[in-house]
C-alpha cells in the first residue's frame, strides 16, 4: 500500500480510502465488518463516513453506516490503526431529518452534530472532521453556471472555523477538511486560518472522475499550493466507467437498478464517453474499473481515492488497482477521449 501525507499534517493515508456509503442501505453489518476487515489487511489505514449516511438518506437509516463502524471497532479494538474520517451535513439539501432541520455551521450545530457521530462511531475523537457542503448559496452537486442570488444568511466561514478550532482544542477531532468545495470557499478557509491563527483545512472532498474533472480548472493548483489535497469520490461515476451498465444495462441489486435519484452520469454524452472509455480499456487488456481507478489515484493532486463497494468481488477489484501503473499509450488514448467529450457529467 502506498501512503501519502494528508495536507500539512503528519498523518499518512492510504492512497486508496474505504468509502462507507452503502453500509445500512445495500451492505449489511456483518458485510461492513467483512470489508473493514479485509481493507485493512490490504494495507488501507483510511475509512470516510458522513452523518447522513447511508444513502439515499432516509430518517429510518440516518446513522448507521457510522454506527456499523462503531461497532466494528469495539469488536476489534483497532482504533489506532484506523484514521476515520466523517462529515456534519450542512443546510440546502433538504434533510429535515437530521436535528430537525438545524444543519447550519454554527458552534451549537456543529457540537451536537459531532457528539452524535462519535456515539455512534464509539470513539472519543475523529481524526479529520469535514464539512459535507458549503453553507452557502453556491454551486455543488453538479450545478454550473453560478448565478448571485439574495441570501436569507451571509456566509459565515470565520465563525464556522472558530466552532471547528474549538473542538480541535478539546481533541474531539484532530484535523478539519472540506467537501464539495468551490476554489473561492476554499481560499477563504485557508485565509481565515492564518488570520485569525486558527486551524487550516488540510483536504477537499470532491468528486473527480473521467466523466467529471471540472476539478483541475481552478482548484487543482489550490491543492498543490496550498497542500489541501483532494479526496476524490465517485471515481467510478456510480460504477458506470465498469462498464456494466452499457447498452441500457441494469444489472440486479446496483445502485442505478435501485434507486431513481442517481441520475448524474446517465446524460448522453457521458454515455459516449463510458463506452469510448470501456473499449479503450479493453483495447488494452485492462479492467476498465481499474483504469478508471488508477488514473484517478494517479494524479499528483489527489491525496487518496475513495473507492466503495457493494461485494466482496467489487471490493477486491478496486483495491488492486493500486497496483496498476498505466502506459504513457493509455494516458493518451484518455486524453484524447476527454478532448472530444470534456466533462460530460459533471
Amino acid at each position: 500500500m502506498e501512503y501519502r501525507q494528508l495536507g500539512r499534517t503528519d498523518l499518512k493515508v492510504s492512497a486508496i480510502c474505504l468509502g462507507t456509503m452503502t453500509w445500512g442501505e445495500q451492505n449489511t453489518e456483518a458485510e461492513a465488518h467483512a470489508q473493514l476487515d479485509y481493507a485493512l489487511a490490504q494495507g488501507i489505514n483510511f475509512i470516510d463516513a458522513a452523518e447522513m449516511y447511508p444513502v439515499p438518506p432516509k430518517p429510518e437509516t440516518q446513522g448507521r453506516t457510522e454506527a456499523y463502524i462503531g461497532s466494528w471497532l469495539a469488536a476489534r479494538g483497532r482504533r489506532d490503526d484506523v484514521i476515520i474520517a466523517t462529515k456534519i451535513a450542512g443546510p440546502g439539501n433538504g434533510l429535515a431529518h437530521i436535528r430537525n432541520g438545524r444543519t447550519r455551521f454554527v458552534e451549537p450545530t456543529i457540537r451536537e452534530a459531532l457528539e452524535g457521530s462519535l456515539k455512534r462511531l464509539r470513539t472519543d475523537y475523529v481524526d479529520l472532521y469535514q464539512l459535507h457542503w458549503p453553507d452557502r448559496r453556491t454551486n455543488f452537486f453538479g450545478q454550473l453556471g453560478y448565478t448571485p442570488a439574495e441570501e436569507k444568511y451571509p456566509p459565515h466561514i470565520e465563525e464556522t472555523l472558530t466552532a471547528l478550532a474549538k473542538l480541535v482544542e478539546e481533541g474531539k477531532i484532530r484535523y478539519i477538511g472540506l467537501s464539495n468545495e468551490t476554489p473561492w470557499g476554499v481560499m477563504r478557509f485557508l485565509a481565515a486560518a492564518e488570520q485569525l491563527g486558527l486551524p487550516r483545512v488540510v483536504s477537499i472532498q470532491n468528486p473527480y472522475n473521467l466523466l467529471n474533472r471540472t476539478f483541475e480548472v481552478g482548484l487543482a493548483e489550490i491543492s498543490h499550493r496550498e497542500q489541501v489535497g483532494l479526496l476524490a469520490y465517485s471515481p467510478l461515476a456510480f460504477g458506470m466507467l465498469s462498464g456494466k451498465y452499457l447498452g441500457g444495462a441494469r444489472p440486479a441489486g446496483s445502485r442505478i437498478t435501485l434507486y431513481s435519484r442517481f441520475t448524474r452520469y446517465l446524460k448522453e454524452e457521458g454515455q459516449r464517453a463510458i463506452a469510448e472509455y470501456v473499449a479503450l480499456a479493453r483495447e488494452h487488456g485492462l479492467s476498465p474499473a481499474q483504469m478508471a481507478l488508477a488514473y484517478v489515484t494517479s494524479r499528483p493532486f489527489v491525496t487518496s481515492n475513495i473507492i466503495g463497494a457493494t461485494s466482496m468481488t467489487q471490493l477486491e477489484e478496486n483495491i488492486a488497482s493500486l497496483s496498476l501503473t498505466l502506459s504513457e499509450e493509455v494516458l493518451a488514448g484518455i486524453e484524447a477521449i476527454h478532448t472530444r467529450q470534456p466533462n460530460p457529467c459533471p
